[in-house]
């Protein structure tokens, strides 16, 4: 589990913005909506900052149900300032309980696919989610859209 912590940790240090605003969240969002059109898959996508969707998307195949685990993803996100997925295996590692980390289950959905929009210099300003695969699918989704976005971009 260490091995996936550490690449989970280089993930979020390596994908870091220079600047990020609505017009970085709209072509990000749709970059990660090409993917995963292309791929086929029946995922919602979002970027939000607290109190702000900046970018929605439900794919062919998204259920209303997506929208609920999005929020929920997001909100360890914006709580923790790292990846919902890296927050799981933390607290696996640990023999933690989300609720006994303060992540109540009806706000929180400790499982992969939101990920920080992390400014240098700044810090957390938004995080970029995916429902619809697995947690794991769903957090690599957003990584690749969030890599092809910094290379484009760089």
């Amino acid at each position: 589990m260490s091995d996936a912590i550490t690449e989970l940790e280089r993930q979020e240090s390596d994908l870091v913005f220079p600047s990020f605003d609505h017009d970085d969240a709209w072509r990000l969002g749709s970059r990660i909506a090409q993917i995963a059109r292309e791929a086929g898959h029946p995922v919602g996508i979002d970027i939000r900052r607290p109190g702000l969707i900046l970018f929605r998307a439900a794919l062919p195949g998204s259920t209303p149900d997506q929208e609920s685990w999005i929020a929920r993803k997001a909100a360890v996100v914006l709580r923790k300032e790292s990846s919902s997925a890296l927050v799981k295996m933390q607290l696996d590692a640990k023999g933690v309980s989300p609720a006994d980390a303060g992540l109540d289950p009806v706000e929180y959905a400790v499982t992969g696919g939101s990920f920080p929009i992390r400014v240098e210099g700044v810090g957390v300003v938004a995080a970029a989610t995916a429902s619809g695969l697995s947690s794991l699918d769903d957090h690599a989704l957003i990584v690749e859209g969030i890599r092809a976005h910094l290379a484009e971009h760089a």
